[in-house]
């Protein structure tokens, strides 16, 4: 499902304090390259080098501002809560264990920051992020992918994106974010699992729903099927 958010990545000084943060003196950043895993990259950070820290801040800028931008639907908190995203990683750097994905424990910190900001009543939408879901086992893998695939498709091929974000706002929060995970940061449902804190049969159940509400919510704008 190729649908991008068209908006623009953050403007603040965040980036520009990244920069110079890679600026340290008596340390080799040549050997610091592209191709490095982002775990490497992390292993690096944590010794000093600064440089592998702005590489890992180039990879995660659109998708980590993306998802953040879903989820609250205000570009201005998108860019405040991208920011506090990634200062809190280099806080917890120390806390960081290189054997972990490092795209799951940076989710994991955007995401509660989303919850923090609904905690401060700033988060417009009345659900809780943190609710858990009735888990439901009789979906299988299989219909969810079938089902994700026919969403997408429709998606597109009616160029609903505007239409999809503003659906998306409307359904539970829970599911809202199990699908923004899976269709647009492309996770797994293993992943989206240790990044919301939920069983694995939650996280499909929550993904099953909002496939549903988003079919139903294209057949009301008069859209039942892929036109051939």
């Amino acid at each position: 499902m190729e649908i991008v958010v068209k908006k623009d990545l953050p403007k603040g000084h965040f980036f520009k304090n990244i920069n110079a943060l890679a600026i340290h003196k008596g340390q080799n950043t040549a050997r610091v390259g592209h191709n490095l895993t982002d775990e490497e990259l992390m292993r690096l950070y944590k010794k000093g080098d600064n440089n592998a820290f702005r590489i890992i801040i180039s990879r995660y800028q659109k998708p980590v501002y993306n998802f953040l931008y879903r989820l609250l639907g205000n570009a201005e908190l998108a860019e405040e809560a991208f920011q506090e995203t990634f200062l809190r990683v280099i806080k917890s750097v120390s806390d960081y264990k290189p054997t972990a994905r490092f795209s799951t424990w940076v989710y994991t910190i955007a995401r509660n920051y989303c919850i923090d900001v609904k905690r401060k009543g700033r988060f417009r939408n009345h659900y809780s992020l943190d609710t858990m879901t009735a888990p439901d086992s009789t979906y299988s893998g299989d219909e969810i992918l079938k089902s994700e695939a026919h969403v997408g498709e429709t998606a597109v091929a009616h160029d609903l994106d505007k239409h999809l974000r503003r659906i998306l706002d409307e359904i539970n929060p829970e599911q809202k974010e199990v699908f923004v995970l899976r269709q647009f940061q492309e996770m797994s449902f293993e992943e989206i699992s240790k990044v919301t804190g939920s069983s694995l049969n939650t996280v499909k159940s929550r993904m099953r729903y909002a496939i549903q509400t988003l079919q139903k919510k294209f057949s009301e704008l008069g859209i039942d099927s892929l036109e051939r």
